[in-house]
């Protein structure tokens, strides 16, 4: 079996779709080291008040950041998107060491490089805390979001 065809600019919707998707798919699986290889290895992010360079800084962000944010499930969506740059917006679920379950909002802007590999990313993230009943995504974590599964359209 052959490596899949990395997805690189220019995007089209439909391959922008697919990068977002790929996103998606690679961050539910909540593996640090898979997800850093998405970025360039002098990568700049914004994420909330942090402020990631580098893949090794992206990876201990991640590591941290799913320690406290347990049975994390997240959904992507695209936004927009020109030849290298897409925007996307998102939801994710997860809760604390204390059992409190939170949604989390937000969008990202991503800009990629000539081999499709992000160089940069801004995030910009609200949490609300949310009931258990609330919750909207319930797929067996870590993993991909079912393709049955939907997405964000007319969902809030």
């Amino acid at each position: 079996m052959s490596a899949p065809i990395p997805i690189v600019p220019p995007f089209t919707l439909e391959t922008a779709r697919l990068k977002v998707r790929a996103a998606e798919n690679a961050w539910n699986t909540r593996d640090p080291d898979r997800v850093a290889l998405a970025y360039t290895e002098d990568t700049v992010w914004r994420n909330r008040s942090e402020f990631p360079k580098g893949r090794d800084e992206v990876r201990a962000f991640l590591r941290r950041k799913w320690s406290r944010e347990l049975d994390y499930r997240l959904v992507k969506e695209l936004w927009s998107f020109t030849a290298d740059r897409i925007a996307v917006r998102f939801q994710y679920e997860w809760h604390d060491d204390s059992g409190q379950w939170f949604r989390s909002y937000g969008n990202e802007l991503w800009e990629f490089d000539a081999a499709g590999l992000m160089r940069r990313r801004e995030a910009s993230i609200n949490d609300r805390p949310i009931k258990p009943e609330e919750r909207k995504f319930h797929w067996p974590a870590p993993g991909p979001r079912p393709d049955d599964h939907p997405g964000l359209s007319g969902v809030e």
